[in-house]
């Protein structure tokens, strides 16, 4: 079983929501509850609702086909964060100009599974993961021969300036 949260447009940075989502991603679901409680960044309030949502959206999926439920056995499967619109805004600067300031949102998506599911990575369909392969290892580029120095001639006598005796 898997259910899923997500959060449109919260009103902090992808790049700060990222620091704290990255050490949920794959815990089990009250481990993460302990790492965002005791986290001291902001974003961590606001994945930790996304997270509360996620479990009671997977209770609700569990309560309509009359499965059991343990929320302590969810694990976090999925967890992603990508940059939402950003608001532009201006400042007054000196010389009556005008500076912009970019207030960046986020987009949070946090996916919970049993314990028993394999783990989901974004991965980019069609590379070497996507269909089961292995990825080819990286080729090395060669180094182009280095060609002999030539002698450096001697510069022409420099021509002398208008006007100049």
């Amino acid at each position: 079983m898997e259910a899923r949260a997500i959060q449109w447009t919260v009103r902090q940075s992808a790049r700060k929501m990222r620091l704290v989502i990255d050490q949920i991603r794959g815990r089990a679901v009250p481990e993460a509850y302990a790492i965002l409680r005791f986290s001291k960044k902001l974003a961590a309030q606001q994945i930790h609702k996304v997270l509360r949502s996620a479990v009671a959206n997977a209770e609700q999926q569990a309560q309509r086909q009359n499965a059991a439920f343990d929320a302590d056995q969810l694990r976090v499967a999925y967890a992603v964060v990508n940059e939402g619109p950003t608001l532009k805004r201006f400042t007054q600067a000196a010389m009556g100009r005008a500076t912009p300031i970019l207030k960046r949102t986020s987009h949070v998506e946090i996916r919970v599974a049993g314990a028993d599911a394999p783990p989901t990575s974004p991965v980019k369909a069609g590379t070497a993961e996507a269909k089961g392969e292995s990825p080819a290892p990286a080729r090395r580029k060669q180094a182009a021969p280095k060609t002999a120095a030539q002698p450096k001639r001697k510069a022409a006598a420099s021509r002398s300036k208008k006007g100049s005796k």
